[in-house]
């Protein structure tokens, strides 16, 4: 997943935004990215992204599969959605 492509599509949160919140504010929960412009709030498809940039970014952890394009993210979501 490239800095610029949204991670909640719900509002539109970037990966690039949620980590310079992480860094900036020093969350120290993955739960607080709530507050960066209200990440995974939404319909929370993105809360296990959220959980895994949160990981990479304070832990230092590397992710166990490669991401989906932005393209495949939206579908997978909207595949989510439909599922209720």
């Amino acid at each position: 997943m490239a800095p610029d492509d949204e991670v909640c599509l719900c509002f539109h949160v970037t990966k690039r935004k949620i980590t310079n919140f992480i860094r900036v504010e020093k969350v120290r929960r993955a739960g607080q990215l709530a507050d960066c412009y209200g990440a995974g709030t939404g319909c929370g498809w993105c809360r296990p992204y959220l959980q895994q940039i949160f990981a990479e970014t304070v832990r230092g952890e590397t992710a166990k599969h490669d991401d989906p394009s932005p393209e495949h993210y939206a579908e997978l979501r909207q595949r989510y959605l439909d599922s209720g």
